[in-house]
C-alpha cells in the first residue's frame, strides 16, 4: 500500500494492528505461564470449632444490659430511668461481675453523638469491656 500508484503525497491513514496483536499474544502467554502458579501449594489444616453448646454454660451467661438515651439526655437502665451518677454505680457493680455480661447501648436517632460517647466512656471507666452499640437496618435493604 506504500508503494501504490497514487501520486498523493498525504499521511498514511491506516492503524497498523500487528505491535497490537504481537503485545497481546506476548500477554497471553504470560498469563498462560503464570496462572497455574497461583494456586495454592500449601495445605493447612484448620482448626474445627466446637458448635455444641452446653445447657450449663448457658446459665452462667448473664443476660445483656441494655442502656437507652433519649434525645434529651435521659438514661435507662434496662426501661428504667436512672441518673448519670446511679448509673455509674450499676457499671462498677456490673464490670465486677464474673462473666461480665455485655451492654448494648441504644441511641434514638436525634440523639447527640456527644451523649452516646459520654456513656460509652463512663462505661469505659468502670471497666465495662464489652460495650455493643444497637442499630436497626435501614429500609431498603
Amino acid at each position: 500500500m506504500a508503494f501504490s500508484s497514487d501520486n498523493s503525497s498525504g499521511p498514511m491513514a491506516d492503524i497498523n494492528v500487528t505491535p497490537l496483536v504481537d503485545v497481546m499474544l506476548v500477554l497471553l502467554i504470560i498469563f498462560i505461564i503464570t496462572a497455574p502458579l497461583m494456586s495454592h501449594k500449601v495445605k493447612v489444616e484448620l482448626p474445627e470449632a466446637n458448635l455444641v453448646i452446653n445447657p450449663d454454660d448457658a446459665e452462667k451467661r448473664p443476660s445483656p444490659i441494655t442502656v437507652a438515651v433519649k434525645e434529651d439526655g435521659s438514661l435507662y437502665w434496662n426501661d428504667e430511668e436512672v441518673s448519670k451518677e446511679t448509673l455509674e454505680s450499676r457499671f462498677a457493680t456490673a464490670a465486677q461481675q464474673t462473666p461480665q455480661p455485655p451492654l448494648n447501648l441504644r441511641g434514638d436517632k436525634t440523639t447527640k453523638m456527644k451523649v452516646i460517647n459520654e456513656v460509652t466512656k463512663i462505661a469505659q471507666g468502670q471497666g465495662m469491656l464489652d460495650v455493643g452499640f444497637v442499630a436497626t437496618k435501614e429500609k431498603g435493604q
